[in-house]
């Protein structure tokens, strides 16, 4: 309302100018501010025509617009003219300063026309705008300072003072504005260059230029200037360094990449497209070894690269550009070559010495090896080894050299060669390795005795060999080489019984083959005991002996002997026993000797032939002969018994004795003169001793029995002619001068024939004779001194050696 009362102010000085004016002119004027709202009163027409109020309905006052659309009209009630709609005086008057509606009111009765013109005026509704929000401008980085760039003018429907009135540039240390005018007014700005541009410090600007009313209040538009900085070749490309190091590994890869350079051209296009190239600087093996792509930088690995022929590599790149006047950079280019450890390492031996002596001392140099590695680093450290289980050791000389030493005691014997594997190996991931054998052979020194498999040998040798039979083969071992392990083979002499080894036994020198020399006999000498020696042929010869002990093997060569009862050779053995004699009692007894070994000399005894043989009994252990019942009436005086005893050999050999027995009614008195002599006694062994207390019990209880039988008979009255004998007493007759059962044996059997007489209670012991006569056995009463002659007479029979061996 307020507003629509300024312009109410404004109708009203207009009006009133306007009637000043009326005296002059007879249109009627009337200035009103566009964007008047609708309903608005211009003036009061009426009034302003001088026409009465009340009348113009009558009259039919109109308004009609020339030529425009029917912005306003009357009100026939008031008079007042009023706005029909808004009217916006840039849609109205497009670019006109001023803007005038012409109106014709009309009246009738009478007619009547009026011009009435109604000046629409400005006001600052509209800011200034750019036909383009966005201007942009290239500008060459060469331009130089002060040149000038048209800008876009900003437009402003608005006129006079409201119109466009200045231009502002936002802050630029590159660009100002200049404000120009137009000869229809308007105003427009020229983009001024105040400082050289450089592309490569700022490719684009960007500026806010702001266009400014007069009215008030003021009004502004803005448009953004995008200045683009159009590049000249004025920047040589570049690299990030002035010098790269890069590493390859040998035996890289051919079309490995090596390093990929990368220059930079702050220019644009063309400007900045790069070729890369080797300087004149860089050597044809570079080139040929490693290629550089013109396009990207590449280097790749064209050849293969081997550490141990070229270290280093050492090239010069260019990056040219292509623009006119073509700029260019460089940089150098160092290729390490890092070490692969792609060789094995070498051995080299200097000097070996083989074959070496077996008592070589201990720090002996026996090779000289070399080794070495083309590799660097730890791929060119190497290590040298032999095995562990060796006598040997490394011992370095010098650099890479080793001197192999001995360690320990070499003994040919145990290992006689070597195979000394050298290793080396390097110290590179994965390590590589080499060896290389060689044969040691060690020479032979005689440093060891002959060895017997055994310590002792017992061989056992069947008597009645025959003369030169081998015995055994005594082969003793020399681990020695050559000469130093020939064995010769020795009998050590020694004597037995006046008689050299040498004489009974040879040794073949060469094999140790033990021959006997003569035939044993098992009862002569049953065993030997003597040494051999091994010798070798070394410098200074060694040796060893070992005991060999001889065992004389018993055969049964020996048949059994009888020696109890006595009998002349041939003949028959007589006795006589009393007819009363009782069940069990000894009637004789049969001994037998063998010579041969305990095995070959076991005696059985049976009877061969027997008159009645329910009436005797024979003892097959110990040759006792009984009676098994009372003789009777019935019997025969004379019984004929014939006693075999055989030994346990294979086959077995006998010995066959004829016993007659005779029977007699009477009992007689036995006389046996013994001999006694002072004797001295042999030493018995276990058996004999044995036998002599059994047969000495036996000869005992006989006795008694012997003595009891024969008080009961004296106590019979019967006459008798002569003194009748003892009951159970056996008198034994013979044709020969020997008294009680007193005998001649060999040596070899004297120490059994006292069994004879053992059951008569005697001891037979042995008593030297004179030269050239058998020993004499004599029996003693068993349980009286050897100085005891007062029951007996002594009787001796000595017998020269040519008698003595016609009455065996």
């Amino acid at each position: 309302m307020a507003r629509q009362y300024s312009w109410r102010g404004y109708v009203s000085v207009f009006i009133l100018l306007s009637a000043m004016m009326n005296t002059v002119s007879t249109v009627t004027h009337y200035s009103v501010p566009e964007e008047m709202e609708e309903g608005s009163v211009v003036a009061n027409l009426a009034t302003d025509l001088g026409l009465d109020v009340k009348t113009l309905n009558k009259r039919k006052m109109r308004v009609d617009v020339v030529g425009n659309k029917k912005y306003l009209d009357i009100n026939k009630d008031t008079g007042e003219l009023f706005f029909l709609e808004r009217i916006d005086r840039e849609l109205l008057c497009p670019s006109k300063t001023t803007c005038f509606l012409k109106l014709d009111a009309t009246i009738e009765n009478p007619i009547r026309m009026f011009n009435i013109e109604v000046e629409i005026t400005d006001i600052n509704d509209n800011a200034p705008h750019f036909r383009r929000g966005t201007m942009h401008l290239d500008i060459s980085e060469s331009s130089p300072v002060g040149e000038r760039f048209s800008l876009n003018n900003a437009a402003d429907p608005d006129v006079g003072t409201n119109s466009v009135k200045d231009y502002h540039l936002s802050s630029s240390e590159h660009f100002s504005i200049e404000i120009q005018t137009g000869r229809d007014g308007t105003k427009f700005a020229d983009l001024i260059l105040k400082k050289a541009l450089d592309r490569e410090q700022q490719a684009v600007h960007n500026l806010i230029l702001t266009a400014v009313d007069g009215g008030v209040p003021t009004r502004t538009g803005t448009a953004s200037i995008v200045v683009r900085v159009l590049d000249v070749n004025d920047n040589a490309p570049s690299f990030n360094k002035d010098k790269y190091i890069v590493d390859v590994m040998e035996n890289s890869p051919i079309g490995s990449l090596v390093i990929k350079l990368n220059a930079t051209d702050l220019d644009e296009g063309s400007n900045s497209d790069i070729v890369y190239s080797y300087s004149l600087y860089t050597s044809e093996r570079t080139q040929q070894v490693f290629n550089l792509n013109p396009e990207n930088g590449e280097i790749r690995v064209r050849e293969m690269i081997n550490y141990e022929d070229f270290k280093l590599y050492d090239m010069e790149v260019i990056a040219s550009d292509k623009g006119p006047n073509s700029l260019s950079g460089q940089c150098k280019l160092s290729i390490q070559v890092t070490d692969m450890n792609d060789n094995h390492p070498e051995i080299s031996i200097k000097s070996f010495q083989s074959p070496i002596k077996e008592n070589d001392p201990i720090d002996t140099v026996i090779a000289v090896v070399s080794v070495s590695d083309k590799d660097s680093g730890d791929n060119g450290v190497v290590d040298l080894h032999i095995p562990d289980n060796m006598p040997f050791k490394l011992r370095e000389s010098s650099d890479n050299y080793y001197e192999l030493v001995v360690s320990q005691p070499l003994d040919r014997e145990k290992v006689p060669e070597y195979d000394i594997t050298f290793t080396v190996t390097d110290r590179g991931s994965p390590p590589l390795s080499d060896n290389e054998t060689m044969t040691l052979e060690l020479l032979d020194v005689n440093d060891n005795v002959p060895q017997f498999p055994q310590s002792f040998y017992t061989i056992r040798v069947m008597e009645n060999n025959a003369p030169g039979a081998l015995l055994s083969s005594l082969t003793a071992f020399d681990p020695d080489l050559h000469e130093n392990q020939y064995l010769v083979y020795f009998i050590l002499e020694k004597e037995i019984a006046n008689t050299s080894m040498s004489m009974l036994f040879s040794i073949n020198p060469e094999n140790g083959n033990l021959y006997a020399l003569k035939t044993f006999d098992y009862e002569i000498e049953n065993e030997f005991r003597f040494h051999i020696e091994a010798r070798d042929s070394g410098s200074p010869p060694l040796s060893s002996n070992v005991t060999v002990h001889i065992i004389i093997v018993d055969q049964n060569d020996n048949a059994p002997v009888i020696v109890s009862p006595w009998r002349a050779h041939g003949s028959v053995v007589e006795e006589k026993i009393p007819r009363s004699t009782d069940k069990g009692s000894l009637v004789s007894k049969v001994i037998a000797l063998d010579t041969d070994s305990v095995h070959n000399s076991r005696i059985t005894y049976q009877f061969l032939q027997v008159t009645d043989a329910t009436l005797f009994s024979l003892d097959q252990y110990n040759g006792e002969i009984r009676t098994m019942r009372m003789f009777s009436y019935r019997d025969p005086r004379h019984q004929r018994l014939v006693v075999v005893a055989k030994d346990n050999g294979e086959p077995a050999l006998s010995a066959t004795v004829t016993i007659k027995l005779s029977t007699v009614e009477t009992a007689v008195k036995a006389y046996s003169d013994m001999t006694e002599v002072p004797l001295e006694y042999d030493i018995f062994s276990d058996l004999n001793l044995y036998l002599v207390i059994g047969l000495g019990s036996v000869s005992f209880l006989l006795l008694i029995t012997i003595l009891v039988t024969i008080v009961l008979k004296c106590q019979k009255p019967k006459p008798s002619k002569a003194a009748p004998p003892c009951r159970n007493s056996v008198i034994s007759e013979r044709n020969s001068t020997i008294a009680d059962s007193t005998l001649v044996s060999n040596d070899a059997y004297w120490y059994s024939l006292f069994l004879a007489e053992t059951r008569k209670g005697k001891m037979v012991v042995r008593q030297p004779v004179p030269k050239g006569s058998r020993y004499i056995v004599s029996s003693i009463p068993r349980g009286t001194g050897l100085t005891d002659t007062s029951d007996s007479a002594a009787s001796t029979l000595q017998a020269s050696s040519s008698s003595s061996s016609s009455s065996t």
